[in-house]
């Protein structure tokens, strides 16, 4: 078992590493951006890590945490690392279905550009998937948990467990019944496929659950067989803020999950109001800043 793996302290992360997604949002359809529409980005971006900020007023400074990209987000994570902030750098090309590094296998050059606290991957991964489609995915994960693990940042895995065609029809296509039914055991099923071939994350980012009990499954598989320090945040998946104040309640009070990471349900719809005019800046930025809040608050047990 690898040295110090794990991560203990509570973590509670603003991620906006959104790249494709992003375009979208401000209506961007070109596959290449002007430089007026990626300096746009750049400016949404930026408004998100201002409401970030301005939450360490409650947050502790040490359990907060962005997650950005290079590519919109180089002047931030400079700012970032400048405070003494966690901040936490992506890997992954956006908008793919498999795993692909960003940069290809020149992916270390750029975490040694910041050496950030973290590095994160995110992949889509069903243990029924294509199982060459898994290989590759695992062959590029592990180059990138022993590249953090052999220089001393912690790895934080995203897994996104979408459900198979096959295992919709088993459901008549009822994604809540996949949800609470399904996914709890895939998603075990998929951190143990991912643990055999020795690919150790610090951290999980995982699917909220919709009981404590399917919360338990995860966790367990997590933090088994000596990795008893390995955490869990449950990510928001653009769900609305009840949905996720559930997943939220119900991961608090399980051992080894240390927090979240909720993205578009804290900046989406703020970041939308603004774009048509109807929040100034400062208001936008004092949305986002609540809405994180009233998440932290939920797993603190606050509100």
């Amino acid at each position: 078992m690898i040295n110090n793996l794990g991560y203990k302290k509570n973590l509670f992360i603003l991620p906006f590493d959104h790249r494709s997604s992003f375009a979208k949002l401000f209506g961007f359809t070109n596959i290449e951006l002007t430089p007026d529409e990626k300096d746009t980005i750049v400016n949404g971006k930026e408004i998100i890590y201002m409401g970030f900020e301005r939450a360490l007023v409650e947050v502790p400074r040490e359990q907060a945490a962005i997650l950005v990209d290079e590519e919109y987000g180089d002047k931030i994570i400079r700012d970032a690392l400048r405070k003494n902030y966690n901040v936490i750098l992506t890997t992954e090309k956006s908008g793919q279905k498999e795993f692909v590094f960003e940069y290809d296998l020149e992916f270390g050059k750029h975490i040694e550009k910041y050496k950030p606290n973290f590095v994160k991957a995110l992949i889509h991964y069903n243990p029924n998937d294509d199982p060459l489609s898994k290989m590759r995915q695992q062959q590029k994960l592990k180059i990138l948990s022993d590249y953090c693990h052999k220089n001393a940042y912690k790895f934080l895995l995203e897994v996104l467990v979408s459900p198979t065609e096959h295992q919709l029809k088993e459901i008549n296509g009822n994604t809540q019944r996949y949800d609470s039914e399904m996914r709890p055991n895939l998603t075990a099923k998929a951190i143990e496929e991912l643990q055999n071939v020795g690919i150790e994350p610090d951290i999980w980012k995982i699917e909220g659950m919709e009981s404590q009990d399917s919360c338990k499954i995860v966790a367990m598989q997590a933090q088994k067989d000596g990795r008893g320090d390995v955490g869990i945040v449950i990510l928001g998946r653009a769900e609305n803020k009840e949905k996720v104040d559930n997943w939220i309640k119900i991961g608090s009070k399980i051992k080894g999950v240390i927090g979240f990471a909720v993205g578009r349900t804290v900046f989406w719809e703020p970041l939308i109001e603004y774009k048509n005019g109807k929040m100034n800046k400062e208001q936008t930025i004092e949305t986002i800043k609540n809405n994180f809040l009233h998440f932290y608050h939920i797993f603190t047990n606050k509100e």
